[in-house]
């Protein structure tokens, strides 16, 4: 069970350090906040998948930092392919697209991102899962096996909902070759905010919760926008 928690963590912890990279990413290239990634939640799980198949396929005892390279550009780029394809089959949507990129395969993955891929890998194998590994480690047993259970619930629940409602909004979606992430999130909201039970029953309870006007209250807090804005009033 020892075994299991530490990678359901490990699986956690690169899923939100990924969520991070991709949002700080956007942040930078086009001064906008979008949350990125399939879920509701700080999760990118394609990142988290990634590296826990590259530390039990790789593993860290191989010298041949050559080799580690091409072979997480491999796993990597199998893994962003075949991802985009089943998403884009089964929602009509894609949260990704490098069709604008030089060589690129089907928009799906392109040269441009898989050195990255390589060089990023190398670097967690090395540099950083080391360090993940100590700070699992410094989790006293029976508080990691809750710690990981609880957290790999909630990412599933988050999953359970994210697929329910995308199979809601999917025919509203128009299928194109495009990165649909903003859309696809913007819909996502508001079918929840028009649908959810529990949603509607905390608006009666609170009835300043709402959560298009919560997003776009932080959205422009993060990108900073000229528009004064209370962060005080955010949190109600």
């Amino acid at each position: 069970m020892d075994i299991v928690s530490n990678y359901l963590l490990y699986f956690i912890i690169y899923s939100i350090i990924g969520w991070l990279v991709e949002v700080l990413s956007f942040l930078i290239m086009d001064h906008k906040f979008v949350n990125r990634g399939f879920l509701l939640g700080p999760v990118c799980p394609i990142y988290g998948y990634g590296v826990v198949l590259i530390i039990l396929l790789i593993g860290s005892n191989n010298n041949d930092l050559l080799s580690i390279f091409l072979k997480s550009i491999f796993i990597c780029s199998m893994l962003e392919y075949s991802t985009s394809f089943v998403m884009e089959k089964l929602f009509r949507a894609r949260w990704w697209d490098y069709s604008q990129r030089r060589f690129n395969i089907n928009g799906r993955i392109c040269l441009e991102t898989m050195l990255p891929f390589g060089i990023g890998a190398t670097i967690v194998l090395y540099l950083v899962h080391p360090r993940v590994i100590k700070l699992v480690k410094l989790i006293p047993y029976n508080l990691k096996v809750i710690l990981a259970i609880s957290l790999f619930s909630i990412y599933l629940v988050d999953n359970f909902i994210s697929i329910k409602v995308m199979s809601k909004i999917k025919h509203q979606i128009k299928k194109e070759k495009v990165d649909n992430t903003v859309e696809v999130k913007n819909r996502i909201l508001k079918w929840i905010s028009q649908n959810s039970f529990w949603y509607k029953h905390i608006i009666k309870a609170f009835p300043k919760f709402k959560i298009m006007e919560r997003v776009k209250k932080i959205k422009k807090v993060i990108t900073g926008e000229k528009e004064e804005i209370n962060l005080n009033n955010v949190n109600k």
